[in-house]
């Protein structure tokens, strides 16, 4: 008897560890498997520039703010939606508020296969003032703001009242009248320069305020409005703004050309001119060298 008990005892052991032993290399499968999931939806996930114009009337900017509605937030919301999980976007540059693009680059990464005919889904989730104009697959590496290699606006200007241009144009609505001519010839001396710490918001948080500008001039339009034109590898924060309110200084013939240089050379924001309004400035080109 009790050798049939050892003989028991020693085979219920076996099972025992044999079933320990089992469900330990079963939990190390699952764990692996579950790794290699995570890993593969992690490894799968692509980069995606999404290029979109937007009118800014309705926003502040394009930068999430806590207690705003901006650009982002809408684009992200979208694309979430579309994608099914939680989707992040990045942006080319940071817009302020009532400022338009034409032309926007947003990169963001996702596992959702994304396919070009998507773009009218998209624009189906999006609001009217916000269009969705292609998505381009690219490197995981590529970066919609750090790898732009050029930015233009223009700022846009009417002398008559036009209710449909009020939330898209900035109306000059003074007794002088700014000379374009003069205009031009401060813009002239502004290439002249790459330092414009001058024409940078007060106690923004830039690197540097070097910036190689390639072109600034003002063109009169059919309907005698005006549009000032600049593209340069970078901008500071609000440095369009600025300058277009100290050209208007130059054209209304509050400053002259030492006037314009000293202040340039004085780097001293108070010196330069008033910020013009948001509602005129218009975000129309961003280069990449891959794009």
């Amino acid at each position: 008897m009790l050798r049939n008990y050892a003989i028991c005892s020693e085979k219920q052991m076996r099972k025992c560890a044999d079933a320990k032993m089992r469900r330990f290399i079963n939990l190390h499968i699952y764990a692996f498997a579950h790794l290699r999931i995570c890993t593969f939806s992690y490894l799968c996930k692509m980069r995606y520039f999404l290029q979109l114009s937007y009118n800014g009337t309705n926003y502040h900017g394009w930068q999430l703010q806590p207690n705003a509605v901006t650009v982002q937030e809408v684009l992200d919301k979208a694309l979430s939606l579309l994608c099914g999980h939680p989707v992040f976007t990045l942006g080319c540059g940071r817009t302020d508020a009532g400022v338009h693009a034409s032309d926007f680059f947003a990169h963001f990464d996702t596992d959702f296969p994304i396919k070009e005919e998507l773009i009218t889904n998209l624009n189906g989730i999006l609001p009217k003032d916000i269009a969705a104009k292609r998505f381009i697959p690219v490197a995981d590496e590529a970066h919609a703001r750090f790898d732009a290699t050029s930015r233009s606006y223009e700022y846009h200007m009417h002398f008559k009242k036009n209710p449909f241009k009020d939330d898209l144009s900035y109306y000059f609505n003074y007794r002088n009248k700014p000379s374009v001519e003069l205009m031009n010839e401060g813009a002239k001396i502004i290439l002249e320069y790459d330092d414009f710490a001058c024409f940078s918001k007060a106690n923004a948080d830039h690197f540097t305020t070097l910036c190689t500008i390639t072109e600034a001039y003002w063109e009169v339009n059919a309907d005698e409005s005006i549009t000032f034109h600049i593209s340069a590898n970078r901008f500071l924060r609000n440095m369009v703004r600025a300058i277009v309110g100290t050209l208007l200084d130059y054209g209304i013939g509050k400053i002259n050309a030492d006037d314009l240089r000293q202040i340039i050379l004085n780097k001293n924001r108070s010196l330069a001119g008033t910020s013009v309004p948001g509602n005129g400035l218009y975000l129309t080109k961003i280069s990449y060298p891959y794009l």
